[in-house]
């Protein structure tokens, strides 16, 4: 129910009026607050929300429920308190003449700058897109704990330009490494200080990521893909994604999911970059032996690492007070 209820939270840079930018740099455009239209406050939000539902949900008791688990989830009260106490904004940027998308949350007051956390989100093109919904629910928590988050939607995602399109770990990677050149930008953010962390597919965005990236000093995957022809065998529903994201993906299956496979290249991750691996044993979309065996290897090869695995399923909802403490704790330790 709870990822029903994110994806009509729509994306809110779709409604969204200027704002005071919290990124300073000449190479973004289109700064929009994510507090603005259907999001200024809860009960427009709310309306907006019941609206939808009746539309999708014929059925009276599904209704009903549906906005029952949408106020238990988010609220007026938690709503108010995001609001008065952060900043967030959507823009686009561009990378290799390709529009992307991509959104930054932080404190509203901060005496000092803040570690900054690159988020990579699941899912493939639009679906699993981060929505307001998203952040409220996965990104606001750890915001107010003290960090500045930015993200990717990653290319071809809201966008229309014909020629871009997720690759599922191509050359959308690219658009996850060019934050890095935007977060000296950031107001409040210390560009000495970055982690970054994903779950599910977003797992292996960061380990592709880290191949190219620099200056990163932890990183984290909750329900993180490690082998993906292994997770083939274990969800072949995926080869559809597989097929219509990743370039030639028929004529070299094997290599392509090989290079996008953690598991194939551990013993190249640096030692000095420590790995908090998360997953629920229930996890019928991504194994929990995806952060298992990774965890066995890294061990192997000596990469400082912590795996930590509840009785939860993929979306890890009723573990996700212990989830985020424990992020939380992983990144003030090491950032």
């Amino acid at each position: 129910m709870i990822k029903y209820i994110l994806l009509f939270t729509f994306l809110f840079s779709s409604f969204s009026a200027q704002a005071n930018k919290l990124i300073n740099d000449d190479r973004i455009s289109n700064q929009t607050n994510c507090f603005s239209s259907i999001f200024t406050d809860y009960d427009t939000w709310h309306k907006f929300m019941e609206e939808k539902y009746r539309k999708k949900l014929k059925i009276e008791h599904k209704f009903n429920k549906a906005l029952l688990q949408f106020d238990a989830t988010f609220g007026t009260e938690k709503f108010n308190h995001f609001k008065a106490n952060l900043s967030c904004s959507t823009f686009s940027y561009t990378v290799n003449n390709t529009e992307v998308m991509g959104y930054v949350i932080k404190p509203k007051e901060s005496e000092a700058k803040l570690p900054v956390l690159i988020y990579n989100r699941g899912g493939n093109g639009n679906f699993g897109s981060v929505v307001f919904g998203t952040m409220m629910y996965e990104l606001f928590p750890i915001v107010e704990q003290g960090f500045v988050i930015i993200g990717s939607q990653y290319r071809g995602v809201h966008v229309k330009q014909p020629s871009a399109k997720d690759e599922f770990g191509g050359k959308d990677v690219s658009d996850v490494i060019a934050l890095l050149d935007l977060i000296p930008n950031i107001k409040g953010a210390d560009p000495q200080r970055i982690g970054m962390y994903g779950g599910s597919r977003g797992g292996m965005q960061t380990h592709l990521a880290m191949k190219q990236a620099s200056g990163i000093k932890a990183i984290a995957t909750i329900a993180g893909v490690s082998d993906l022809q292994q997770g083939l065998l274990e969800r072949p529903e995926m080869e559809n994604v597989y097929k219509k994201r990743i370039p030639y993906y028929e004529l070299k299956k094997d290599a392509e999911l090989s290079k996008r496979s953690v598991i194939n290249w551990t013993k190249n991750l640096s030692p000095n970059v420590p790995i908090l691996l998360i997953h629920g044993t229930e996890d019928k979309r991504v194994a929990a032996n995806q952060s298992i065996v990774l965890a066995d290897a890294l061990t192997q090869y000596g990469i400082p690492h912590k795996l930590v695995l509840y009785p939860d399923n993929h979306y890890l909802r009723d573990s996700r007070e212990q989830m985020n403490q424990e992020l939380v704790s992983w990144f003030q330790k090491y950032l």
